[in-house]
């Protein structure tokens, strides 16, 4: 290999950086390890739920007894991660996590067979993953220097979208196995120690500014400070119509059966399959200045591949679109946590990233409803490319119209 392609190399891989400082790099390979298992669950958690009720709407019920907590833990989690000492928490809400995960664990040892349990233990956990997502938000920029925060958040992202892969594979291993379930479960809560071992480990993150008692007052005020910061705000938006209007996963199963003959379980990893590859050639990501409209093309791309997917005749071709979404989808969550992470004062941090969670967690459940509603009136092409297609255009428009948000550095 010559020198220019050693230097070109070490240009485009992930940049690892970060993973010297041993706090960091235990951070990493804890969630690392944690969202494999978190995966395993969220699969067998609906595939329970069915086994025992043969009735899609109880497993859309799942989906909806996890989203309401995540709206209000969300919110109200960020405020108090800018009122107490992070660390602590983090691992309060760890170990929620944990705890809850053994009770899913203990029910499907005991063959309790009951839904409402089920479901009312999904709730407990989505209200404890919230709270440690919006606080793992607002840690990262005081484990790592503020040069790595970008190559921090993509080795994040990439980990996570690492997990998203095997974490399904996993699930189906051992779903299929005699008790298959005591097993997913089990599983998950061995690895999610991990992440506990690591946030244990974690030192003292005590906000800078703390803001007291933390409520409803305070919450608003994290409110107010993002509708006052534009750019911000721009990039809150900009992830709502992305997930919104091109969010197609609702749309797999018709279109699996209808246009291409199967292939479902392609279309499902494939968003997953392209973060991982741009994760792995992130090395560029924190050598953009521009990190508005880097954030604003990404976004585009991800759009404007989506659509061009609902329109492809083949399925490789729709395989191969969606995975080109997938590594524009990692760029853009990369920079949008980045500008989060830079834009915002440490004493507010916690209360934005408790939005951020919010965003994130219920941008793609209105992606599926807007996509489901749209199907049942429009032809499949329709419901999936169109709105794909004003985002596009709204995209565009929103980064030739807001200069500072084009123009937008780290810090600036």
């Amino acid at each position: 290999m010559t020198t220019g392609s050693k230097d070109l190399l070490r240009r485009i891989a992930v940049d690892t950086r970060p993973l010297a400082d041993p706090v960091f790099r235990r951070t990493f390979l804890g969630q690392g390890a944690a969202v494999i298992g978190t995966m395993v669950t969220e699969v067998a958690v609906p595939v329970q739920i069915y086994d025992l009720s043969h009735s899609s709407f109880d497993v859309g019920l799942a989906g909806l007894a996890g989203l309401v907590p995540i709206l209000v833990f969300g919110l109200y989690g960020g405020a108090v991660a800018d009122a107490v000492d992070r660390r602590r928490l983090y691992l309060a809400s760890s170990a929620l996590t944990w705890t809850v995960t053994l009770a899913l664990l203990a029910q499907a040892v005991a063959g309790l067979g009951s839904v409402p349990v089920i479901l009312a233990l999904v709730a407990v956990q989505s209200g404890g993953f919230a709270v440690s997502s919006a606080v793992r938000g607002a840690i990262t920029p005081a484990l790592v220097a503020p040069g790595l925060v970008p190559a921090a958040n993509s080795l994040g992202y990439t980990a996570s979208t690492v997990g998203q892969v095997l974490g399904p594979l996993v699930a189906g291993v051992l779903i299929g196995l005699p008790n298959g379930f005591c097993y997913a479960y089990g599983a998950d809560a061995v690895l999610f120690t991990a992440a506990l071992y690591a946030t244990f480990r974690l030192p003292a993150l005590p906000s800078a500014d703390p803001i007291g008692r933390p409520g409803l007052r305070s919450v608003l005020d994290g409110l107010r400070f993002l509708a006052g910061r534009q750019v911000l705000l721009l990039s809150f938006l900009l992830d709502i119509a992305a997930m919104v209007l091109a969010m197609p996963t609702a749309l797999y199963p018709q279109a699996a059966e209808t246009r291409w003959h199967g292939g479902a379980g392609l279309l499902y990893s494939s968003i997953a399959i392209g973060s991982v590859l741009a994760g792995l050639s992130s090395g560029w990501i924190g050598r953009v200045r521009r990190q508005g409209a880097a954030l604003a093309a990404a976004v585009a791309v991800w759009a404007g591949a989506v659509a061009l997917a609902g329109l492809a005749p083949d399925l490789w071709l729709a395989v191969t679109l969606l995975v080109i979404a997938g590594a524009a989808d990692l760029v853009s969550a990369v920079y949008r946590q980045t500008i989060l992470q830079t834009a915002v004062p440490d004493r507010m941090r916690g209360r934005l990233q408790g939005v951020y969670t919010v965003v994130v967690a219920g941008g793609p459940r209105l992606g599926d409803v807007r996509a489901g509603i749209m199907a049942s009136a429009f032809p499949l092409t329709v419901a999936w490319s169109a709105p794909a297609l004003m985002c596009v255009v709204l995209v565009v428009t929103a980064a030739v119209l807001v200069r500072p948000f084009r123009r937008y550095t780290t810090g600036g």
